[in-house]
């Protein structure tokens, strides 16, 4: 059997249900930490709600957010593997990696691109479901999602390209609505860079001692002990940016509501963060769903709430 990586938790549905054969491939795609899918879900479910309110709609399309659901699953899973194959050498070299499929042997590199075209064609199948105009935008964002495994041997801040690719979603959702892009989805876009700028950098904490070992850069060994700070600060630009948004829709309470608890989510974890504890940092990153799950029923509400009630109303 082919032993976990360090870094999953165990006991997931992949290690009691699922075959041995395929259990490296779901590995490889992350599908037994789906933490990653739901941080590059949110955004599009973010941008889908707020296109709502600004179309007056009685509620956010759910055939769009059931389509971004299983783009942000298939999608996830294949930039996982992308960077499983380009990282595997470095992988080995690192305690919480060094068990991942392709670095450990357990999913051959030919076998790793075969299951990367698979998922690549699902999220093709996804975006060719969507408007014209967010096909375009969507192919626009292949180039970063290509790329950005490389970026720690370049760069310092590898962390702002990944938050580039994971914040596309907020775009997307406003493209596939609007056919276009305006100030709102921009701001929601320019929000979610600092948000996963700030959480990734947290999670890079765990990885410092062996980053630092490797060669490889991190802003987590970039800030060192001014993390806290420096998240703190970008938590606020993202709430600044968030509020800007939607205030330019323009949104009611319950938009407000959502945006404020996301905020006071936020402090919490500022207040929390521990760069020394590995695990705290994991859990904080790990508390960035909920964080986001607030933000989109605080949206969602918005459209759905005066709707229901608009009959009551004289």
């Amino acid at each position: 059997m082919t032993p976990p990586v360090a870094d999953a938790a165990r006991g997931n549905w992949v290690d009691r249900f699922a075959p041995l054969r395929v259990r490296p491939y779901l590995r490889l795609a992350r599908l037994d930490r789906p933490i990653g899918s739901w941080l590059l879900l949110l955004p599009c479910w973010w941008s889908t709600a707020l296109a709502a309110i600004a179309d007056e709609a009685p509620y956010p399309d759910p055939w769009l957010l059931m389509l971004f659901a299983i783009g942000a699953v298939a999608m996830r899973g294949a930039g996982c593997t992308w960077n499983d194959i380009l990282d595997r050498k470095i992988d080995r070299q690192v305690a919480r990696t060094r068990n991942r499929p392709v670095a450990s042997g357990a999913v051959s590199v030919p076998a790793a691109f075969a299951f990367l075209a698979a998922q690549a064609l699902v999220g093709l199948a996804v975006l060719l479901s969507l408007p014209h105009f967010a096909i375009v935008t969507g192919l626009a964002s292949l180039g970063v999602v290509a790329v950005y495994p490389l970026m720690k041997r370049v760069t310092s801040v590898p962390q702002l390209i990944l938050g580039i690719a994971f914040s596309w979603g907020a775009l997307m959702g406003w493209a596939s609505v609007m056919r276009t892009i305006a100030d709102p989805a921009l701001l929601l876009f320019a929000g979610c860079v600092l948000w996963v700028f700030a959480y990734d950098t947290i999670y890079a904490h765990q990885d410092k001692e062996d980053d630092a070992i490797v060669g490889v850069r991190s802003t987590a060994l970039l800030f060192g002990r001014s993390t806290a700070l420096v998240v703190a600060l970008c938590y606020t630009l993202v709430v600044v940016l968030f509020g800007i948004a939607l205030l330019s829709v323009p949104s009611g309470p319950f938009a407000v509501m959502g945006l404020i608890g996301f905020a006071l989510h936020l402090a919490g974890q500022v207040r929390r963060l521990d760069i020394d504890d590995g695990a705290r940092c994991l859990a904080v990153f790990k508390s960035n769903r909920d964080a986001g799950l607030i933000l989109f029923a605080g949206l969602a509400l918005d459209t759905l709430v005066p709707n229901t009630l608009a009959p009551l109303l004289p």
